[in-house]
């Protein structure tokens, strides 16, 4: 028998229901940060790629991945894989059940944003 009142309840909670917690929006940055990485990995083998075609287009490629802007974006990169490392190491920790009372994985969360700044940092100044 179909369920009359299907039209005037909403089927699940959503945004309007929820308020976001530091977990849920570092959780989503792991997946933007994975789609940023794929991007990034796209424009560094299109680099290697000018390389083998000749001078010409290396030298324009080249240009742009070390222009202020290529430096940004290069950067950003560097930033989204230091913060996918460290938010897959705390998924890893969770997995095996240590972390996941939520004063503990807040911190967590917050050793995550930051530490993903310093370490990024630290990548960048060293190398």
């Amino acid at each position: 028998m179909a369920d009359v009142n299907r039209g005037n309840r909403p089927l699940s909670p959503h945004l309007q229901v929820y308020r976001p917690q530091l977990t849920s929006i570092t959780s989503i940055f792991a997946r933007i940060t994975g789609v940023a990485l794929l991007g990034a990995a796209i424009l560094v083998v299109w680099w290697f790629f000018a390389a083998s075609m000749g001078a010409d287009y290396y030298n324009v490629v080249n240009g742009l991945m070390t222009s202020f802007i290529g430096d940004v974006v290069m950067f950003l990169a560097l930033w989204a894989l230091c913060y996918h490392a460290l938010s897959g190491l705390r998924h890893l920790i969770w997995d095996i059940g240590i972390g996941l009372e939520v004063e503990t994985a807040e911190k967590m969360g917050l050793g995550v944003i930051f530490g993903s700044v310093i370490l990024a940092i630290l990548v960048a100044v060293i190398v």
